[in-house]
């Protein structure tokens, strides 16, 4: 028998006896074919995160302050990831000045044509024709978008393995590796925006000034190092998200097993200490819920940092 199969996804989905017996089920009930358990709960999370914040669009609309504890905390953490996360990484993305048709210099550079990072955090002016349209924001919030969907989908995901009878998707490799390959295309995409393909391919190799044979020599094989590197952090991206919300219900299952394997008087000592090692390793786990789909948003946001601010 397979220790594992309470945590891993599958074509079935575990049910309390009563509600087998209400739709006529013996052991379990089966989803048809090719839906899984997981793909379930990711639709879900997705819906969840949907109405969540299509209902905390409605209440800022108009430039409304938000009511409510329950809309005040999701506005919270959107807050949090972007002035904790998102733009203290990224920044200012590195540009190299440009200048409009009448010979002007862009104003968010200054004369030398770097960056003015004040004017730029809070305003950008970009010039059309004789007048001004004003951009208010920060120049990373371009990427703000992406970031908060990863992190509020990992974290209902992971939520949602809190709640009895269901499970985190997040607990399944598969799903964690699509969520890793998404993030790494977003990477390639926006440091490819200003210089191309290629040019994000060549800024994978840091410039040095090189005798020309040993840079024919050694350059390809920083080059390799480099993409190597690239594909591997996000392959760990993958991993270290599905470790640990894995661990974390194996271990729930583990508790709530020595309750299964105990006899006789020692039952009536593991069965207290089992649930109550339950709850307080539950409680841990609502903390590890926000804090792997926060450390999830860090790292996307120093994988996109690092691709539009090369070398």
């Amino acid at each position: 028998m397979d220790p594992f199969h309470h945590v891993r996804d599958g074509a079935t989905w575990e049910l309390p006896r009563f509600m087998l017996d209400l739709i006529g089920r013996d052991r379990h009930l089966e989803l048809p074919w090719p839906l899984t358990k997981y793909m379930v709960l990711q639709v879900l999370a997705a819906v969840l995160v949907w109405l969540v914040f299509r209902g905390l669009a409605q209440r800022v609309a108009g430039g409304k302050p938000v009511k409510g504890i329950w809309w005040n905390f999701w506005e919270m953490l959107a807050f949090y990831v972007r002035d904790e996360i998102v733009r203290p990484l990224i920044g200012i993305p590195h540009d190299h000045g440009h200048h409009d048709d009448h010979g002007h210099a862009d104003a968010a550079s200054n004369s030398d044509g770097h960056h003015d990072h004040a004017a730029v955090s809070s305003t950008s002016i970009v010039a059309v024709g004789a007048h001004a349209k004003v951009k208010v924001g920060h120049p990373a919030d371009k990427y703000l978008p992406y970031v908060w969907s990863v992190f509020f989908y990992i974290l209902f995901c992971n939520l949602l393995g809190a709640i009895p009878l269901l499970g985190s998707p997040t607990a399944e490799i598969n799903v964690t590796g699509v969520l890793a390959v998404v993030t790494f295309l977003h990477v390639v995409f926006y440091g490819s925006e200003r210089d191309g393909i290629q040019g994000f391919l060549k800024s994978l190799v840091p410039h040095m000034d090189l005798p020309k044979p040993i840079a024919i020599v050694l350059l390809p094989m920083i080059w390799l190092i480099e993409a190597g590197g690239l594909l591997i952090k996000h392959g760990v991206l993958a991993i270290r998200l599905f470790a640990n919300i894995m661990a974390g219900h194996t271990v729930l299952g583990v508790f709530l097993g020595f309750i299964a394997v105990a006899d006789g008087m020692m039952w009536g000592i593991v069965m207290p200490a089992s649930i109550l090692g339950q709850v307080a390793f539950g409680m841990l786990e609502l903390f590890f819920a926000f804090l792997q789909a926060y450390v999830f948003a860090l790292l996307t946001s120093l994988f996109i940092s690092a691709a539009v601010n090369p070398h």
